[in-house]
């Protein structure tokens, strides 16, 4: 974002602080694609002087975007555009699948990979005995070291033995032991972020996020996967094909 690329008039009827109204300028650009992902936002000493406004009234627009998952700081280089992922409903993709089409590089953080007993809930999405094992897979998803996401992810036991072996990418691991899914359900829904859930993507408590589920099949239509995801709003856009019935 160049330093008159961005033009801002400050609206004598609107009764909130200053900072929130940059704020809300700055947001509507992002999300309305004027700024593109990885592009520098202007410094604050820059914003502050481009706007004739305190450096305090700068930074406190740019933390707005911060904690609404628009902008990333990153240490020692500057305020940018976080990553964001259009993802068709039509197409059964992994997130690194998503990711590298769009030219991010994916990652994650592994917070547990386990052998363990399901749920009741997990018996029943995967049609699990009350004796069987599953293995859990909870991570934070990264795209270029930005946290996306919150992920549980359960499969059978006779489907994933070793949940130590996976890397960045299930569906990588799944395929390379002939294990794909062929199809999935998904269900999508907002929801406010808990405190542990805001702890976990280092956003404020309450904030929306997208809470997403998805039971994957493989041919033979065993389910073989129970995924639990809980998305930055701010980080995703869904797109779906609709055709008229005829």
């Amino acid at each position: 974002m160049s330093q008159t690329s961005f033009e801002f008039k400050a609206d004598a009827n609107d009764s909130s602080p200053l900072y929130m109204q940059i704020a809300r300028k700055l947001s509507d650009d992002v999300l309305n694609g004027r700024y593109q992902v990885d592009q520098a936002l202007p410094s604050e000493r820059t914003l502050s002087e481009l706007l004739n406004v305190s450096r305090v009234t700068a930074r406190k627009a740019i933390d707005q975007l911060v904690d609404q998952g628009l902008v990333v700081r990153r240490r020692g280089s500057g305020n940018y555009i976080a990553p964001r992922i259009e993802q068709p409903l039509s197409n059964l993709t992994s997130f690194s699948e998503q990711l590298q089409q769009r030219g991010h590089i994916p990652g994650s953080r592994w917070l547990k990979r386990a052998i363990v007993a399901p749920t009741p809930e997990e018996q029943l999405s995967l049609g699990l005995s009350p004796y069987s094992k599953v293995a859990r897979l909870e991570r934070l998803r990264l795209a270029d070291d930005v946290v996306m996401a919150y992920e549980v992810s359960v499969l059978p036991q006779t489907v994933l033995n070793d949940p130590n072996a996976v890397g960045n990418s299930l569906y990588q691991y799944l395929d390379s032991i002939n294990k794909s899914p062929a199809r999935a359900l998904q269900h999508i829904r907002a929801m406010n972020a808990s405190a542990e859930l805001a702890a976990q993507l280092g956003v404020p408590e309450g904030q929306a996020l997208l809470y997403i589920t998805r039971i994957a099949y493989l041919e033979t239509g065993e389910a073989m996967e129970l995924t639990h995801s809980y998305c930055h709003s701010d980080h995703y856009d869904f797109v779906a094909e609709m055709r008229r019935a005829t």
